[in-house]
């Protein structure tokens, strides 16, 4: 029997121990997904203090070495605990002085130091403790020194036989900061920085670390195929998309998936009324009428019930949504938000809430369980991003048979596909310009259907729910690429 293919993930936060969006969705499910494809999988993650204490209180220590960094001209502590899940190792990073605020991420200034200290730690654990991975996947820009430190640091260590992967889960995000700073806490040679490597802005004047790790790893993938191809335009490529297309041979998408698991209708202990495609009906019903009866809405099974579940952002669409609530406030409608993030769009749901009483809930706030409970209870959830480089929520909206109404940008185009009246296929609505009016178009249409085509509608939750959202046809797309890369 051969060995076991080694896969260490490297990334800032993974489901349950932190998260603040898809990433530590991605860091939870695939590693699971590949342990069960008989892989060997390590997850290194920094030891944040606010992990919490029921998880902190399992780690296993593991040792502990000094490690320079940069030309800091000192020795920083790397400690490092580990704790073993469903077959997957988490080796998290200990260091008091990096890891110790209240949240994963705190300012670009603060968060510079933390990450590359990060990135040379988990490369140097890994030496440590004599596990040597046949792939590193790095994710986002807080790894993206990883590919750099392998081949310039770490290049005469065991670990350099190593390939690399870096996964985009948003461009936006980049690490961008001057380069005198970025050398100073990486120790990064002078060449790295030319405008082949990190170096960006008009004069080469700074240091871009996402930038760095898509030069140097051996593959680049993003979390959608369509938003591998946007992010090579000017509209979705972040001032990246001239770098993106240079190294577009290395660049492959592949769609996300959900953990089938905890996203089950039939199983999730947040739903009081569970069910399964066959008695999805009745039973949406039912926690339709729970849920209104909870957030103070009018109990009446019949509404139209829209749910929306975001982060409250341009980015996500909401000032088309913000500038058209007062059309869809008819007697048969009531929409349920929740979220937090940008001050206007919290006030604006919250006076809609006092405006349309007994209509319109603003639960602003995050609330995991509530989450599974509008899933369970709204008819459609609405996803109209201005970019989306996979989204989640329209996944978690079909495995609970809401039907997704959402933009046809990124993941949300390649996973739902457009009802076609004439042929009665497909399993959401769509629009494709970024425009108010074509919004409420596709709501409008969804509602049609609701109210005057139910059987049809009933027919569409059924094909959700029976859509396959699970991670083991993206889990093997990656496991291909690995072994393509070890191969190669």
């Amino acid at each position: 029997m051969s060995e076991r293919k080694k896969i260490a993930f490297i990334g800032s936060e993974c489901h349950p121990f932190v998260k603040t969006g898809g990433l530590g969705d991605v860091m939870y499910a695939l590693p699971r997904s590949l342990v069960n494809m008989d892989c060997d999988v390590r997850v290194i993650l920094p030891r944040y203090a606010c992990i919490p204490q029921k998880y902190q209180q399992q780690m296993v220590w593991s040792g502990s070495f000094p490690m320079d960094l940069g030309e800091t001209r000192r020795n920083f502590h790397v400690g490092v605990l580990e704790y073993e899940q469903d077959g997957v190792i988490y080796d998290f990073i200990d260091n008091a002085e990096m890891f110790s605020g209240s949240k994963p991420y705190t300012d670009l200034v603060a968060d510079i130091p933390k990450f590359c200290y990060f990135s040379k730690a988990a490369l140097a654990v890994l030496n440590y403790l004599d596990w040597i991975p046949d792939v590193i996947h790095c994710h986002d820009w807080q790894a993206g020194p990883v590919p750099v430190m392998l081949r310039t640091l770490f290049h005469n260590t065991p670990i350099s036989r190593a390939k690399t992967v870096l996964t985009i889960h948003n461009l936006r995000f980049q690490g961008i900061y001057n380069i005198d700073t970025i050398r100073y806490w990486t120790g990064l040679p002078w060449w790295t920085y030319r405008y082949d490597g990190m170096g960006y802005g008009q004069r080469g004047e700074d240091a871009n670390m996402f930038k760095g790790g898509l030069s140097y790893a051996d593959r680049i993938t993003t979390v959608s195929q369509t938003y591998a191809k946007e992010i090579q335009t000017w509209e979705y490529g972040e001032t990246l998309d001239g770098h993106l297309r240079y190294h577009r041979g290395k660049l492959r998408g592949i769609v996300n998936g959900i953990d089938v698991d905890m996203w089950n209708p039939a199983t999730d202990p947040a739903v009081p009324h569970h069910y399964d495609a066959g008695n999805a009906v009745e039973a949406k019903r039912q926690n339709k009428l729970d849920l209104q009866g909870e957030l103070g809405l009018r109990q009446d099974e019949g509404q139209f019930v829209i749910g929306l579940i975001s982060r409250l952002t341009d980015q996500k669409g909401l000032d088309l949504f913000n500038a058209i609530i007062p059309q869809l406030m008819d007697e048969g409608t009531q929409i349920v938000v929740l979220g937090t993030g940008e001050h206007q769009y919290e006030e604006s749901f919250r006076a809609y809430a006092r405006q349309y009483p007994g209509r319109f809930a603003a639960c602003i706030l995050y609330d995991e369980q509530l989450a599974h409970r509008i899933y369970a209870a709204a008819d459609a959830l609405l996803v109209p991003s201005r970019f989306e480089p996979c989204g989640l929520t329209q996944l978690n909206a079909m495995r609970y048979g809401t039907v997704p109404i959402v933009r046809e940008t990124g993941g949300l185009k390649d996973t739902v596909a457009p009802y076609n009246p004439e042929t009665n296929e497909g399993n959401g609505f769509t629009f494709v310009q970024y425009d108010a009016g074509l919004l409420l178009d596709a709501i409008n249409r969804a509602k049609q259907m609701y109210f005057e085509e139910r059987g049809r509608w009933d027919e569409m939750v059924a094909r959700d729910m029976n859509k396959d959202v699970s991670w083991e046809n993206s889990a093997k797309q990656y496991n291909e690429m690995y072994d393509e890369l070890i191969g190669g």
